[in-house]
């Protein structure tokens, strides 16, 4: 049985991770932390014999496919599918800015950001109208064969919940994405597959396997300590 393996990957850390602002689409770099968390997962898998490399165009999900291509002397091809959900006039602001400045705005994606859209932004099912037939695009061009794909946070949740059959709307509260998490999607074909590894970091960590810190409001407000104070 022929399987393509997808080692679906979420860029390193940017220098507005730390500030958690909304940067769907403004192009920003990777911080000198993500390059060092991307330079890990390169070595990791160094030896796996890639057949391509894909990446969203931008700067972010670019060097950081750069540099897990390195090692395999590969160039790296861009999917405009593959790109991060833009968030429209919220992009640079904190999520805080946003809920002061458009607060219905901000409560109507709390509620369901898969069908809900900032104004000039995108839902997440306008994402997954893109996404999925770029990534299915690439399962089909290289049947049998391992292959990265660096794409982003929102992205990749809502192609896992697509291609598992989670509830999208509920993307951001089941399911998180690391700065350089592995993700590895096995397919059958491109209509089955099966998660083989999430959300993994363990390349951080040089003594061993990195425990997943517990979710905090970088997801979801569900997630957050408020929601849970009354428990």
């Amino acid at each position: 049985m022929s399987i393509t393996r997808i080692f679906l990957i979420r860029h390193g850390a940017t220098v507005l991770t730390a500030e958690d602002r909304f940067a769907g689409s403004t192009d920003v770099e990777l911080s000198d932390e993500g390059r060092r968390q991307v330079g890990r997962l390169a070595e990791r898998l160094s030896l796996i014999p890639v057949d391509a490399v894909y990446a969203s165009p931008l700067g972010r999900t670019q060097e950081t496919a750069r540099i897990l291509a390195a090692p395999h002397k590969m160039d790296i091809q861009l999917r405009d599918g593959l790109k991060e959900i833009s968030h429209g006039h919220w992009e640079q602001l904190t999520r805080k800015e946003v809920e002061e400045a458009y607060p219905e705005e901000a409560a109507a994606w709390d509620r369901d950001p898969y069908t809900f859209a900032p104004s000039g932004g995108e839902s997440g099912l306008a994402v997954t109208a893109r996404a999925l037939p770029a990534l299915l695009e690439i399962v089909s061009r290289h049947e049998g064969k391992p292959v990265i794909v660096v794409s982003h946070k929102a992205t990749i949740r809502l192609l896992l919940s697509s291609l598992l059959g989670f509830d999208p709307r509920r993307y951001r509260d089941n399911l998180d994405q690391d700065p350089a998490a592995l993700n590895i999607v096995d397919f059958k074909d491109p209509v089955r597959a099966r998660l083989m590894l999430f959300n993994d970091s363990s390349h951080y960590s040089e003594s061993g396997m990195a425990i997943p810190d517990i979710a905090g409001a970088c997801l979801s407000k569900w997630w957050s300590h408020e929601s849970h104070s009354s428990l």
